[in-house]
C-alpha cells in the first residue's frame, strides 16, 4: 500500500465540524495528491446521501458513486482522525474517516485491508492514539 497511502495522506487530530467537512476533507487530500478529479468528491457526498458510510468502531469510509470511476486518476486512499468525534447521524459518532479513490476494481483489495484492520477495535485505538503518520502506515502495511 505505499504508493497508496503516505504521510501526505494523513492528517492527525483534526477537528471537524460536521459529516459533510468530514467527507470534503479527506476527499481534498485525495484531490491535492493527485488520485482524483473534483468531481470524485461531489460523488463521495452523493454516495453519503444514498447510503451512510459508517462502519462501526468510530470508522466511516467515504468514497465516490460507481460512475465516479472516470474521476479517479490513481488508487489511493486518505485517513483523518478526529479523536473529538464526528457525528455521522442517527447517533453514530466517527473518530476515524479513511477516504478511497479506487481505480477499477482496486479499491475492492483496499478495502479488504481495510476492514481486516478495523474490525479489530485495538487497531482503532492504535491509530487514534499513534503519534506519527508513519505509525498508522505500519498498522495497514502489517495486513500485507
Amino acid at each position: 500500500m505505499s504508493n497508496v497511502l503516505t504521510p501526505e495522506n494523513i492528517r492527525l487530530n483534526e477537528s471537524i465540524a460536521s459529516k459533510e467537512e468530514a467527507i470534503r476533507e479527506v476527499g481534498g487530500i485525495l484531490l491535492e495528491q493527485g488520485y482524483i478529479e473534483e468531481a470524485y468528491i461531489d460523488t463521495m457526498m452523493e454516495r453519503e446521501e444514498i447510503t451512510s458510510t459508517y462502519m462501526g468502531n468510530y470508522v466511516a469510509i467515504p468514497h465516490g458513486t460507481e460512475d465516479a470511476k472516470k474521476a479517479v486518476k490513481e488508487t489511493g486512499i486518505s485517513i483523518i482522525t478526529a479523536p473529538d468525534g464526528v457525528d455521522f447521524g442517527d447517533g453514530n459518532i466517527v473518530k476515524l474517516i479513511i477516504g478511497i479513490a479506487g481505480k477499477g476494481n482496486e479499491h475492492l483489495d483496499i478495502l479488504s485491508k481495510i476492514a481486516i484492520v478495523c474490525s479489530e477495535e485495538e487497531n482503532i485505538d492504535r491509530i487514534l492514539n499513534a503519534s506519527s503518520k508513519d505509525e498508522i502506515i505500519d498498522i495497514f502495511n502489517e495486513v500485507e
